[in-house]
């Protein structure tokens, strides 16, 4: 399947912020027992690059991104260290022609019609949708998605277990971003078989959702 796919595929991608390589590992094993082998890192950090390779190498079950990539020398170094996919926050024209070019999948944030254009216009068709409750949630999903029959949205920024089902029930919804399986205090605090817990319960729940779409 393509990146794409396989994002819609499980519904989910947890969004994690690492400080340390050392707890890149652990939280890598906690996802992929939960049922959740995907992970955007953000890269943000200093262990971003070391987390990413780490996953990468060690996890090839994983689906391995980087978020928060601002620019074009920031994408050579995460697909250096083997990202299979990206995600900005918005919409940077030259950061995106250049992941294109390279055949490397994006995902940059689109929150107006004008974005979304430049989006289809390069032939994209999934984009962040960031930060989701801010910009409206669902509703405003819905409405922007309206003259874009082929477009599909990664809602992300304020989304949990608890208004999980009421973005996954949309079907311009391809797959939700979140951070709550993953929050950086249990990270710092070892909580790993919680990590796990929580990922089976997004995946039980997302899985829930598409049976109902269906």
């Amino acid at each position: 399947m393509s990146v794409e796919e396989q994002i819609k595929e499980m519904g989910i991608v947890p969004v994690v912020v690492l400080h340390d390589a050392k707890d890149v590992r652990p939280l890598a094993k906690a996802l992929c027992e939960g049922g959740l082998p995907c992970a955007e890192v953000t890269f943000r950090t200093d262990a971003a690059e070391e987390a990413i390779r780490i996953m990468a190498e060690e996890f090839p079950e994983m689906l391995v991104g980087a978020g928060t990539v601002l620019s074009v020398e920031q994408a050579e170094r995460a697909a250096a260290a083997g990202a299979r996919f990206l995600v900005s926050p918005g919409f940077d024209g030259e950061l995106v022609d250049y992941c294109i070019g390279r055949r490397l999948p994006i995902f940059p944030g689109c929150v107006t019609p004008s974005e979304v254009m430049q989006a289809v216009k390069r032939s994209l068709r999934l984009v962040k949708f960031f930060p989701a409750k801010q910009f409206g949630g669902v509703d405003t999903i819905r409405a922007l998605a309206a003259p874009f029959a082929e477009l599909a949205f990664l809602p992300t920024g304020g989304i949990d277990s608890g208004n999980l089902r009421e973005y996954l029930s949309c079907d311009k919804v391809a797959a939700c971003g979140g951070s709550w399986m993953v929050k950086a205090e249990l990270i710092r605090q070892g909580a790993f078989d919680r990590i796990r817990a929580l990922a089976q319960e997004a995946v039980r729940l997302a899985a829930e959702v598409r049976s109902d779409r269906s």
